[in-house]
């Protein structure tokens, strides 16, 4: 890079940084002004914890010979309510690992596109107005659409981490969502989306177990060769929701336009130029299709099951991008302390155009999913889940021990079973079974 390059970089970066403060200091004034000028409605609520993680794998993987993982994370969310038609809500994620998960850079990230996960991270940082039957959220947040369990075709605007594939939790996007509703008991909800910046989920890393090689290019160097996010206004997403509860059904359709939060990759063999020491390698690159997707959910409750759907179709004008159908079907049932879940979810793809790509969504279909959880008492619990290949060739199955003691801890004991064909989404992870154990302090 020359220096005129280095100094536009880090001009860009100043005004990125210098923008992100702006914001969120005018953000800091904006609730300073309404609470004191509304300082007996304001309500102050804050909740947080600090919990320890270890991972322990019995098996080396190809490419990664770590067996013991170990993860601090510390949270704290604040939310703000100055006056009964508006809420502030603010949280933070503080990390670290042993395992170079995390970047070691001690700074505020705002975007959640890095490759690592950020040390320092703003989990939400939003507005919510309401007035009469309409809803405003603005800001950091978390959107979620769909009813199922497991695979949620019409969930797209909510990216995950899948720095451990099996092992994820949601990231938040930057946006708009409004949402209207009519009547009482008999109801429908409006509900419109507007995302103006992309955020994809987290990828495992190349060099770690959760990327699996394949045995012909085990030899060979995989470097990371980086992203092309959509940017400007033709990187926005938009997505509209219309749901109906009513007397023994709910159900809704929705519409989204924007991009796929998982990529497609596109790979290349490059040759070291004689006499350069460095041998060949193999960059990857991530590239975001965009995608339109039509869904449908519904949840019907019988007298023994409530019965629960959801799927959605997608298209693409991206070229090498798969067109299909995603669907789910389940039975939900809950009897004393117990709670049971199990169903079926596949695919249809209508046509096929991409070469590689990392969809777990669409690797845990044309499977059994099921879940089931027990209550033991006030303060233990259990919790079973699994995925199982309708070809057999791919399993997957969790199961968790929980058990809280006065009202700040709690320890989790948790072991994954993984196994299968190498071919397989799932079987590709056999050498990834482990055990957890965390501890969590609330406060």
């Amino acid at each position: 890079m020359t220096e005129a390059r280095r100094v536009i970089t880090k001009a860009r970066r100043t005004r990125r940084f210098t923008k992100r403060v702006v914001c969120q200091s005018l953000f800091v004034l904006f609730v300073f002004f309404v609470s004191s000028r509304y300082p007996s409605a304001q309500t102050v609520a804050q909740r947080g914890f600090v919990e320890g993680s270890a991972f322990l794998f019995p098996q080396d993987a190809p490419n990664d010979a770590t067996r013991i993982v170990g993860d601090l994370l510390v949270r704290d969310e604040v939310f703000v309510t100055p006056a009964p038609w508006i809420q502030f809500a603010g949280g933070l994620d503080l990390r670290l690992n042993s395992h170079d998960q995390t970047d070691r850079a001690w700074r505020v990230d705002f975007s959640d596109r890095g490759v690592l996960r950020p040390s320092i991270a703003v989990r939400r940082l939003s507005a919510t107005v309401t007035h009469k039957a309409l809803t405003v959220d603005a800001g950091k947040q978390f959107i979620r659409w769909g009813k199922t369990d497991i695979v949620t075709p019409t969930d797209r605007f909510a990216p995950r981490d899948f720095m451990n594939v099996v092992d994820t939790e949601f990231l938040p996007v930057t946006g708009v969502r409004a949402a209207v509703q009519t009547g009482s008991e008999d109801h429908d909800t409006f509900e419109v989306v507007w995302v103006p910046r992309f955020t994809p989920s987290r990828l495992p890393l190349l060099d770690q177990r959760w990327t699996a090689v394949p045995p012909e290019a085990a030899a060979i160097p995989i470097v990371d060769a980086g992203a092309t996010f959509p940017e400007g206004p033709e990187g926005s997403e938009t997505g509209v929701r219309w749901s109906h509860v009513g007397a023994g059904m709910e159900f809704a359709l929705s519409y989204f336009d924007g991009f796929n939060h998982l990529p497609n990759i596109e790979s290349a063999v490059v040759l070291p130029a004689a006499p350069s020491p460095i041998g060949a390698r193999i960059e990857v690159t991530r590239l975001y299709p965009a995608i339109r997707a039509y869904g449908a959910d519904l949840a019907a409750p019988t007298r023994w099951v409530t019965i629960k759907a959801e799927t959605a179709y997608f298209t693409s004008t991206t070229p090498l991008t798969d067109e299909y159908v995603l669907y789910v079907v389940q039975l939900e049932r809950q009897t004393g302390e117990w709670v049971f879940v199990a169903g079926y979810a596949g695919e249809a793809v209508t046509a096929r155009r991409a070469a590689l790509t990392f969809a777990p969504d669409r690797g845990l279909t044309r499977s059994i999913v099921a879940r089931a959880s027990y209550t033991i008492d006030a303060t233990r619990s259990v919790a079973f889940e699994s995925a199982v290949r309708q070809s057999g060739d791919g399993v997957y199955a969790k199961g968790e021990y929980s058990q809280t003691r006065g009202q700040h801890w709690r320890a989790t004991i948790a072991g994954v079973a993984i196994a299968g064909a190498s071919d397989d989404f799932l079987g590709q992870y056999r050498r990834n079974s482990h055990a957890t154990v965390a501890l969590r302090y609330s406060f």
